[in-house]
């Protein structure tokens, strides 16, 4: 009796395309992380004995962050010394073979290493660049230092992130770093489509990136708003202006849930689930504005309803109801949570945190296309971990020539 035939895994859909990735810390790794999810050869070039600095960061024990770990994952390392003569002919052998390079440092620094625009054209006329940085390649401030946190900031996002009483605070997560890196790859894998159908004009090989744009783009009708009405948006605390009712409200178990009751159709019935059928039909509640009107009202009711049960109770009434309202969930309640088990969310991997290998739950591959799926097949590489194999089989050097340019500081 012959064995049962299992059809093949499918071919990841980047399998074939190459990136190159010149930055670090977020933007450009995150960009770049995504081409690696979904099958692309991704190969991280890093300083030699230091690295990417992202390896240090929030790192309680061990030599390597789980931060790097998880935005490095799917990626080759590669040590190289970009600022020598021998690490920048290494680097252009390897655009030569890339379909796509990903960097992030200040404008400028590219070409100061002799590897700028024109000099990886002149190498592979076909690469896709990509240049993520904090005001962009043109313009005033161009040449300025940029990090996520003071895009964010230029972008007016910090601005009205927090209460209205208190200084702005910042989103605790990298919000303009990985907008920028999304907008990067997406330029890319736009660029890359064109070529393919043969429509991509000569000039449409570089994208350009900027942190303070990426986050601009979320700001809604910031501006417009302004030169309309002339109304300039403040801090808000935990509600969004016009977004009534709506915000997180306390449990009795202590915790607290999310309620999105501000559609006119979702407003009824949440008025109704917690027992204020009278306020689902006035009519006076029937336009948005108007209930913006009544915030602290609506708030009150919602939040004596709330208190009276726990989160968990509180979530079930309202998602029967058809009122969106979820836990806010801390680290703890979303490694616990099913939907994220079922969904896939939870990749649990063997990495090394200390002295021997640990089981480490790290995120899940977004988007999720089920006919192609992307995969977490390994986490972020030891520093320089492929080094050798790079060298070796994509550019055909031999051991004696990498054992001298590691002797060189070259790798």
């Amino acid at each position: 009796m012959s064995a049962p035939a299992f059809p093949d895994p499918p071919t990841p859909l980047l399998s074939g395309i190459r990136v190159l990735e010149l930055g670090s810390f977020i933007a450009a790794p995150f960009a770049a992380r995504l081409f690696a999810d979904f099958g692309a050869d991704v190969i991280k070039i890093e300083r030699p004995g230091t690295g990417d600095e992202l390896r240090s960061w929030r790192r309680p024990r061990g030599t390597t962050s789980m931060m790097f770990r998880t935005i490095a994952r799917n990626k080759r390392s590669v040590t190289l010394d970009l600022r020598t003569d021998e690490g920048r002919d290494i680097a252009l052998d390897l655009v030569r073979k890339s379909d796509v390079v990903v960097e992030n440092f200040r404008p400028g620094t590219l070409e100061r290493w002799g590897l700028g625009p024109e000099e990886l054209a002149a190498v592979n006329p076909d690469l896709e660049l990509v240049r993520i940085s904090g005001y962009g390649q043109t313009g005033p401030y161009r040449e300025r230092a940029g990090f996520g946190g003071v895009a964010e900031a230029f972008a007016g996002l910090r601005h009205v992130t927090g209460h209205p009483d208190r200084e702005a605070v910042r989103p605790a997560a990298p919000i303009g770093d990985v907008l920028a890196g999304m907008y990067g790859a997406i330029g890319a894998l736009m660029s890359l489509l064109a070529k393919a159908r043969g429509q991509r004009p000569a000039t449409a090989n570089t994208t350009d990136v900027a942190l303070y744009e990426a986050v601009y783009m979320t700001m809604e009708s910031l501006v417009p708003d302004y030169d309309a009405y002339g109304s300039v948006r403040t801090r808000t605390g935990g509600s969004l202006p016009g977004v009534v009712p709506g915000g997180a409200y306390p449990t009795r178990d202590g915790q607290s849930v999310m309620i999105a009751g501000n559609s006119s159709a979702v407003f009824g019935r949440l008025m109704e689930a917690v027992g204020r059928p009278d306020l689902a039909s006035d009519p006076a509640l029937a336009d948005g504005q108007a209930r913006g009107l009544r915030e602290e009202e609506l708030n009150a009711v919602i939040g004596d309803w709330t208190r009276r049960r726990t989160a968990p109770e509180a979530v079930d009434l309202l998602n029967d109801a058809g009122v969106p309202a979820g836990p806010v969930y801390d680290a703890s309640g979303i490694a616990r949570d099913e939907h994220y088990r079922a969904r896939g969310m939870h990749r649990t991997m063997s990495v090394r945190v200390e002295d021997s290998p640990e089981d480490v739950r790290f995120p899940g591959v977004v988007p999720r296309v089920p006919a192609a799926p992307g995969d977490v097949r390994w986490v972020g590489p030891d520093l320089g971990e492929h080094t050798d194999e790079v060298l070796k089989d994509l550019l055909g050097l031999p051991s004696e020539r990498i054992d001298s340019l590691r002797t060189n500081g070259v790798v």
